[in-house]
């Protein structure tokens, strides 16, 4: 019988946990030191920029008010601004600002370590196979007005 300890979810958490640690350690003393929260706002908004502070604190899975705190900081460090919706007058839009790209440029690079070093001893077909079946996975938990979707249907 397989033990809690290996089972999948316990397996994924430890993982990312470690990943996370390590991307961490590795940022320490690079261009500025950047939170993992801080690295993971502005990567989500290098993807879309634009997106109102409730859709980032979505895609991050924190609070509004935790996100509003996060975004001061990147804010106060120049890399990014809020502007107005126009649609919504309540709410803001977020966009990077030219002093974040060699921000990203640090975390690509230490996450592409990460990964490398993530993937010692798995060959480029096992590398794909475990991203293809956890994007499949992560298609069939993803919640989209309260049906699951379907990986193969995105």
């Amino acid at each position: 019988m397989q033990s809690l300890r290996d089972g999948l979810g316990f397996l994924l958490a430890d993982v990312s946990r470690l990943m996370r640690r390590e991307f961490a350690r590795r940022m320490d003393g690079r261009l500025s030191i950047l939170t993992f929260a801080q690295a993971r706002a502005l990567v989500h908004l290098a993807r879309s920029e634009g997106l109102r502070q409730v859709e980032l604190a979505n895609l991050l899975e924190v609070q509004p008010i935790t996100l509003a705190r996060l975004i001061d900081q990147l804010d106060a460090r120049g890399l990014v601004e809020r502007r107005a919706d126009p649609d919504d007058r309540r709410a803001h839009r977020l966009f990077l600002t030219p002093a974040a790209r060699p921000h990203l440029d640090a975390i690509r690079e230490v996450a592409a370590s990460v990964r490398v070093d993530a993937l010692r001893g798995i060959d480029a077909a096992q590398a794909a196979a475990l991203s293809a079946t956890l994007a499949r996975i992560r298609g069939n938990l993803a919640i989209n007005g309260g049906d699951a979707v379907r990986a193969d249907a995105r």
